[in-house]
């Protein structure tokens, strides 16, 4: 009787192995055809000089030396790239954390101002860079027409390649809005205990920030700061639209540089060496959040 048993149990385990592995297929099919694929295909061509409607021949690693030795443009683009991005992350959780702490607490009209603060980021993003690029306009923009209300010097923005990285920073605040609800969802998942003890305590709200949702937001901080960054690497929408990488190749973001090596002067290899380059740096610069995040991500357990 114990072995009929134990010969059903295995039967409905192999069984509902089966129509897991089955129902899982697609996502483990889309996953290796569309992800793997493309990356083991790209890393093949990162080693050829193949050009869109040219021969492909294998060179080896010379496209990596050529990127590192000779191309000018590379180094100014990864250059450009990470000026942007550790300037944009820290303003965009920042900006994040503050908005949503204001729209955690309990006020009328609650949900009209998440939705405002949330509008943003369904807004396409050409609508948004035309409203930029006439915000950011040295004849009539209107922030040269506050600057010039206030009797203060006015700026040529993005158009003068001093001030176009820190515009790009400026706007990139604008899109705040998923960080928001990432932090707004955290925020609600405080003990408020935590809160009660420190009251009782006779603390004041500085400290119930500065001992209590920091410390409990880390966990959240962390995750909003990896993809935060990850993000900010692949910019290339300002670029391409706003500024086409000017003025004097001073906002030549990396993914567009390589979108210009790949389809403008269709140099497909190169391209491809281009972006294992950007996923290298990519994944060392991750690393080393993670390994930094042992000595600030506290959990609600007390590990780190």
């Amino acid at each position: 009787m114990a072995q009929v048993v134990k010969r059903q149990s295995s039967g409905i385990y192999r069984m509902e192995r089966n129509w897991g592995i089955l129902f899982a297929l697609p996502a483990i099919l889309g996953f290796l055809i569309f992800t793997v694929g493309p990356m083991i295909a790209s890393l093949f061509y990162s080693l050829t000089d193949w050009t869109i409607g040219g021969d492909m021949h294998f060179i080896g690693l010379e496209n990596y030396i050529t990127l590192f030795r000779t191309d000018d443009l590379f180094r100014k683009s990864l250059f450009s790239t990470t000026y942007y991005s550790l300037g944009s992350v820290p303003i965009i959780i920042i900006v994040g954390f503050f908005i949503a702490m204001l729209l955690n607490q309990k006020v009328k009209g609650l949900p009209i101002f998440r939705t405002i603060f949330y509008l943003p980021v369904i807004v396409p993003s050409i609508a948004n860079s035309m409203l930029w690029l006439w915000l950011f306009n040295p004849d009539f923009g209107l922030f040269n027409t506050i600057l010039k209300e206030l009797h203060l010097p006015t700026s040529q923005w993005i158009y003068d390649e001093k001030t176009a990285i820190p515009s790009l920073i400026l706007m990139s605040s604008w899109g705040v809005g998923n960080i928001v609800v990432i932090f707004l969802a955290g925020l609600q998942g405080v003990p408020t205990h935590l809160y009660e003890a420190v009251e009782i305590d006779g603390g004041n709200s500085w400290h119930k920030l500065l001992h209590v949702t920091i410390p409990m937001m880390t966990p959240t901080i962390f995750f909003n700061l990896i993809m935060s960054l990850i993000g900010m690497f692949q910019e290339f929408n300002m670029a391409y639209i706003m500024t086409q990488g000017g003025p004097n190749n001073s906002t030549l973001m990396y993914v567009f540089y390589l979108y210009r090596k790949a389809f403008m002067e269709t140099k497909i290899g190169y391209a491809c060496a281009l972006a294992w380059i950007l996923f290298l740096f990519i994944m060392i610069l991750t690393f080393i959040v993670f390994k930094s995040s042992k000595g600030w991500v506290y959990y609600e357990g007390g590990d780190r």
